[in-house]
């Protein structure tokens, strides 16, 4: 049976050090659930991950996130978009999901505007290669045009085939070679991300994935936060994680609270320690 994803109850379960939840106790109210998960108060551009995956790791169902989720976990998805100036996501997972335009609430849209931000978050695609149908879903089923980030070898043909259809296309700086690398094709520095947002006005990021593109932010350094629900079910199977790579890039994470809804799931949000002030 369908619940409605605004009845649901959030508890939290812990209070971490530094006091950055609440006590465990009784239900969280939506304006403290929204608190709980508010993008740092004058700090730069922050990117923020989010990601659902089952008690097994698995980060989808047959190719798909959306089998993994629940009312709790669709509701926290809106408020982080809500919450958010753009959307960051790998070509590869708006082919996978059928990636449209955010919808957001009209009266989170009325709070956007209210505090002079855009109702609507935009969605930025990275696409090294630019190959991306344009007469894809997210490029006409959405209230705001999509911004593209492609790595300076991107095919010309494609990104002026994007252009045509009213993208902005934006170009990521190749990543500085390392001492004996070779003389290969340059690869695309992510680390980049973050500023070309930031130069549109756009700090408070949220990135969707996919685990490719994850673990290449990982990599990079270029990860603030991660906002991950684990749902309560076992998937097995060969499901990817939630970041993949060629190397292993061990980041330390500083937990800033644990909560549980009322359908099982848990809902937690780690920041990456970088040995300064967050949130």
């Amino acid at each position: 049976m369908h619940r409605d994803s605004n009845a649901i109850q959030f508890t939290a379960l812990d209070a971490p050090a530094g006091g950055h939840a609440p006590s465990p106790g009784g239900p969280l109210s939506p304006d403290r659930l929204a608190a709980l998960y508010a993008y740092p108060e004058e700090h730069g551009p922050w990117m923020r991950v989010n990601f659902i995956t089952s008690v097994d790791g698995a980060v989808a169902v047959d190719g798909r996130s959306g089998g993994l989720g629940g009312p709790g976990d669709r509701r926290v998805f809106g408020l982080l978009r809500a919450l958010a100036d753009v959307i960051v996501v790998g070509a590869g997972t708006v082919r996978a999901e059928n990636y449209g335009g955010a919808r957001i609430p009209a009266e989170d849209r009325r709070r956007r505007a209210a505090a002079g931000r855009p109702e609507i978050p935009r969605i930025a695609v990275v696409s090294a290669t630019a190959r991306i149908d344009p007469s894809h879903r997210l490029f006409h089923d959405t209230a705001v045009p999509p911004l593209v980030i492609v790595s300076s070898a991107a095919d010309p043909v494609h990104v002026r085939a994007l252009e045509e259809a009213g993208t902005e296309i934006a170009v990521l700086p190749d990543r500085p070679r390392e001492s004996g690398a070779g003389t290969g094709a340059a690869r695309p520095d992510v680390a980049g991300i973050a500023p070309i947002l930031a130069g549109r006005g756009l700090t408070r990021i949220l990135c969707e994935g996919g685990p490719n593109l994850t673990g290449r932010l990982l990599a990079a350094g270029a990860v603030d936060e991660l906002c991950l629900t684990v749902a309560p079910v076992l998937v097995g199977g060969n499901a990817p994680r939630m970041a993949v790579g060629p190397a292993s890039t061990p980041a330390p994470l500083t937990r800033r609270h644990l909560l549980a809804d009322d359908h099982g799931a848990l809902f937690t949000r780690w920041t990456v320690a970088r040995g300064r002030d967050e949130r």
